[in-house]
């Protein structure tokens, strides 16, 4: 049974998100407390994270960040922030989605079991072992790690497998709705500019200068195309 760990401070809330996601087979625990919440999500005990942005003691972002140290588990934010900039933080600090209240209990259902099914597809993939090697960039399959220049880099899952996706596929240009259909198919209920946002995350973990990048170039008008050098 798979458990999911749900910071929100709004009882009402969390307690309408814990019984529906009981109710189709999930194990469900709810935290209040954003300081408690943190030291629970850091313990490798969920599959998922769901956490609001506005909590006690420590905002979303901060467990956001604490969580993607070490782990690459899905994170979910729910958040009464609709403006952009806020979407933007939240999947820049490394969530892998961002649902604006109200939502329905069924929407965040259905987003938890795509995130987990496309995780496990994931980890089901790199059982079969391979290291992508370019020039300085070395993607390790198996054990799901990057490293530039010998030294390894914190990717999360959604930069991991748009990272993967591009490198698997060198000198072949795609669009930003071809790549949004490989990567978030229908489990985001966002809009293209996820991609440029995910890229540019990569290019300043990856890229000597990420202004003017090596591995993921931008072919304006067509897309993007992963340059083995």
């Amino acid at each position: 049974m798979k458990h999911i760990l749900i910071i929100e401070d709004d009882r009402d809330i969390a307690e309408l998100e814990r019984d529906y996601l009981q109710l189709n087979g999930y194990k469900a625990e709810i935290e209040q407390d954003g300081l408690e919440g943190m030291k629970k999500a850091v313990t490798g005990s969920y599959d998922v994270v769901v956490v609001d942005l506005m909590l006690p003691k420590k905002d979303g972002y901060e467990i956001i960040k604490e969580i993607r140290k070490t782990q690459e588990i899905p994170i979910i934010v729910v958040s009464a922030k609709n403006e952009d900039i806020d979407k933007i933080r939240g999947l820049d600090f490394g969530a892998d989605d961002y649902l604006t209240k109200p939502f329905s209990p069924a929407e965040l259902t259905a987003r938890i079991k795509a995130h987990i099914k496309r995780y496990e597809r994931l980890r089901g993939h790199m059982k079969a072992y391979e290291v992508l090697q370019y020039k300085g960039l070395e993607i390790d399959t198996a054990s799901h790690k990057i490293f530039v220049n010998t030294k390894e880099v914190q990717l999360t899952t959604k930069e991991y497998e748009l990272l993967l996706f591009l490198a698997s596929n060198p000198n072949i240009v795609f669009s930003k709705e071809r790549i949004f259909d490989t990567i978030w198919s229908d489990e985001y209920c966002g809009d293209t500019a996820t991609v440029a946002v995910h890229i540019q995350k990569i290019r300043k973990k990856i890229e000597r200068d990420p202004a003017n990048p090596e591995y993921i170039e931008t072919l304006w008008g067509a897309g993007y195309r992963f340059n083995p050098m």
